[in-house]
């Protein structure tokens, strides 16, 4: 299933294979919520090198219904993508409703964002819809604690999705082999903790005792201070099976990506390069700019004179900035689509820089040239 190519310390480069084709890691993988990567079309996505797309357990559930999209014959034909996907177990987005849930031992009791209808979400529920999406990979439901938590909060979030994760893992090896659009489907367990490394390393043991396909860090970049986030990654990490993909959920800005590479990190997601593009907002190889900004009025040249993406091959950020002023649709499809290209292009070259044993180097020049403020020239 995974196959590691290239190490170069503790980064490495891996073919990851699933029923929909061979992911490439270190990989991004753009994030598709509700079935769709906002202002993209799946011909937009492959142009632009994505090999995986993630899908959301929650929104897809209540909106347009699982079962409907099972009956369409799976996620990948519903949404024309015909490569893979991860879907996540709806553990987030049930951890971001605090106000409209109830926690128990059995699951997840809440109330739908779109009308208010109540709906109990439990480790098998989770892992039944993605069966019924049909994704390659699935992720299992796990309880993540907002931060700062005590430890007390932490060691019973750690408890609770260590057994949540048993029943997920039953439950799953049971239904796949009689799944319609699922039996080939990956299932990955979560690691909990918050900023403890006892209980990150912890965690990691309960979850491994389990026996996933691969392993995902959760509960970051959900307020903690950057060095502490690398801190935990650096300290969980080693406690993943070394043969297996290590996915680090959520996370974040082109540097978080590289440190946690260095860490030994195979996959992320983030919807920063979309939520960003469609505020004005593209990352450059010299850091980022606001397009809206005045300075960029007249100016004739492309976002990133380094970046061969149509936006930057085509439009000049004069024209850029008046569609944005403007109001119009097309300007949150260009900038996406350069903000994907940028996220994308920069984890092939470090799968090129592993390969040649040169990350080190990529990583010290990325840090040194990706401005931590924003270009306004």
């Amino acid at each position: 299933m995974f196959t590691i190519t290239h190490r170069d310390g503790a980064a490495r480069c891996g073919l990851l294979m699933t029923a929909h084709g061979v992911v490439e890691t270190p990989v991004f993988m753009p994030v598709g919520t509700q079935g769709v990567v906002k202002a993209m079309t799946p011909r937009d996505l492959e142009e632009a090198g994505a090999s995986i797309i993630l899908g959301n357990t929650y929104h897809l559930h209540l909106r347009p219904g699982d079962d409907l999209i099972r009956r369409h014959g799976g996620l990948h034909r519903f949404i024309g993508w015909n490569r893979p996907i991860l879907t996540d177990s709806g553990g987030y987005q049930v951890f971001s409703l605090a106000h409209r849930r109830k926690l128990s031992e059995e699951g997840v009791e809440f109330q739908s964002h779109l009308d208010g209808s109540r709906h109990l979400l439990t480790p098998e529920r989770a892992a039944e819809i993605q069966l019924n999406l049909g994704s390659d990979i699935a992720m299992v439901l796990d309880e993540c604690p907002a931060l700062p938590a005590d430890r007390e909060t932490l060691e019973r979030s750690v408890a609770l999705t260590a057994r949540w994760a048993h029943r997920a893992r039953a439950h799953f090896l049971e239904h796949r082999p009689r799944s319609d659009h699922g039996q080939g489907q990956l299932q990955f367990g979560i690691v909990q903790g918050g900023a403890d490394p006892g209980l990150r390393e912890a965690s990691a043991g309960l979850t491994v005792e389990v026996g996933f396909d691969g392993y995902a860090i959760g509960g970051l970049s959900v307020g903690e201070p950057n060095d502490v986030m690398y801190k935990v990654i650096a300290h969980t990490a080693p406690h993943l099976p070394e043969a297996q993909p290590r996915y680090l959920m959520g996370v974040g800005t082109p540097i978080d990506l590289i440190e946690a590479v260095a860490c030994g990190i195979d996959m992320f997601d983030c919807v920063m390069p979309t939520r960003n593009a469609r505020n004005g907002r593209l990352f450059t190889q010299q850091g980022t700019l606001n397009i809206k900004n005045a300075c960029h009025a007249e100016d004739d040249g492309p976002v990133d004179p380094a970046c061969g993406c149509y936006t930057c091959r085509t439009f000049s950020r004069a024209y850029l900035r008046h569609l944005f002023v403007a109001g119009e649709m097309t300007a949150g499809t260009l900038n996406t689509l350069h903000n994907l290209s940028f996220y994308l292009d920069t984890m092939r070259r470090v799968r090129e820089a592993i390969a040649f044993g040169t990350f080190e180097k990529f990583r010290q020049d990325f840090r040194r040239t990706f401005a931590s403020r924003p270009v306004t020239a």
